[in-house]
């Protein structure tokens, strides 16, 4: 059986889900949350979405880092200073940059077996 793969968003409580416009094209795959433009809603949607598509073989997390930075962000954020939201899969960070299905299912992707 394969590994379960995460992907943990992190972000900030009234932050958006991405540096960019939240707009008609729906280029981030996801509609529930159109215009809101909020990280958390769009959180939402992304994991009812990826939950359908592939069951317990994924697991996603919400990481708000409004009151506390968990070391492990912390450590991420000294060494790259990505931009919000972060996305990582299975702890490591990606180039996603945003909350866009087709790009973390491309991540996704590379995990399984």
């Amino acid at each position: 059986m394969a590994h379960t793969i995460t992907i943990e968003v992190i972000g900030l409580r009234d932050s958006y889900c991405s540096p960019f416009a939240c707009d008609d094209e729906r280029s981030c795959g996801l509609s529930d949350c159109y215009p809101t433009g909020s990280l958390e809603r769009a959180f939402e949607v992304l994991e009812k979405t990826i939950l359908k598509e592939y069951g317990d073989t994924v697991s996603l997390k919400l990481t708000l880092i409004d009151d506390e930075v968990p070391p492990h962000v912390e450590k991420i954020i000294s060494e790259h200073y990505p931009p919000i939201p972060i996305v990582l899969v299975n702890g490591k960070i990606t180039p996603v940059g945003r909350v866009s299905l087709p790009l973390i299912k491309k991540e996704i992707e590379k995990y399984r077996v």
